[in-house]
């Protein structure tokens, strides 16, 4: 099941991931129950092209410039910051969530101010844009000519041509000690030792890419694909080319975020899923693009 060596044929910043076959799901049955991460299943995907990195802060402004579009985010006037990166007024917290306490939810906060009033961009251009819900995923990849990445697409893509390993570089979270992703060190959420050098967002171009040449497909964002979620939906999914179920109420993410920890979120392996509501954005979420076929 292992996939051929990759065409690094480039366009618009995107990658070309080859046409093969692989066994999606998750082998070691490490997954939550809820998520429907198995049956283990076989799929066949032709080539298609992939963005080597999440959407930067600098791409995402770029569209903003040349379309004047508002996120959701900015049009609600509140997003979700993680607690330890917020500093700003208290008066700017509208609500705290009871279910996920180290959330709040800060009048403001959107991809232009990440942590609330009195944050910005300025020195994160290369991080990925955050606060971003589905929706306005799909307004840019409009405007990019792009579109998201089916979520088989998304998992073949993370594993870099490895067959049923855990991660795009093997099974070992840390091989040798060092880190390959930005994920939650210490104790969450109240202690983060920072072994990985970061709290919150990092560059896109942080660590080492898998062997497809694809920059940090576990960790640091969230990463909306165009399927709708369904936790049964392994085991009726077809072989050829699946696209998620026809109808449902939140969108599938992947790759986990800098707020996974095996303590109660392991979805930074390539097989983890999560979701949600397609208007729903955080400091968390973020976005790549994906493309049919040949470069053109």
């Amino acid at each position: 099941m292992s996939a051929p060596a990759p065409d690094r044929r480039s366009t618009r910043g995107q990658l070309r991931v080859p046409a093969g076959s692989f066994l999606m799901g998750d082998p070691f049955d490490e997954g939550y129950r809820d998520d429907g991460e198995i049956p283990v299943h076989e799929v066949e995907l032709p080539a298609f092209h992939l963005d080597a990195t999440a959407v930067t802060n600098a791409q995402f402004a770029t569209f903003v410039k040349a379309t004047g579009y508002r996120t959701e985010a900015e049009e609600l006037g509140v997003s979700a910051v993680f607690h330890l990166a917020f500093e700003g007024n208290p008066a700017d917290v509208v609500q705290r969530v009871a279910e996920a306490p180290w959330w709040l939810a800060v009048a403001d906060a959107c991809w232009r101010a990440p942590e609330g009033p009195g944050s910005d961009i300025a020195r994160r251009q290369n991080h990925p844009v955050v606060h971003v819900t589905w929706n306005d995923a799909q307004a840019y990849c409009a405007w990019a000519g792009k579109r998201l990445p089916t979520e088989a697409e998304w998992e073949y893509a993370a594993r870099g041509g490895l067959a049923q390993a855990r991660f795009g570089w093997g099974d070992e979270l840390t091989p040798r000690g060092r880190w390959r992703c930005n994920i939650w060190q210490g104790r969450f959420p109240v202690e983060n030792s920072l072994d990985d050098g970061f709290l919150t967002t990092a560059p896109v171009k942080s660590y080492a890419p898998n062997d497809y040449g694809l920059w940090q497909m576990s960790g640091n964002v969230w990463e909306w694909c165009a399927d709708w979620f369904s936790a049964d939906y392994y085991a009726q999914s077809p072989v050829q080319s699946p696209r998620g179920p026809e109808a449902g109420d939140r969108r599938v993410m992947r790759g986990g975020s800098y707020l996974c920890h095996d303590s109660y979120c392991h979805r930074y392996r390539v097989a983890a899923r999560s979701a949600n509501t397609p208007d729903s954005a955080s400091a968390n979420t973020g976005f790549r693009c994906a493309n049919d076929g040949e470069p053109g």
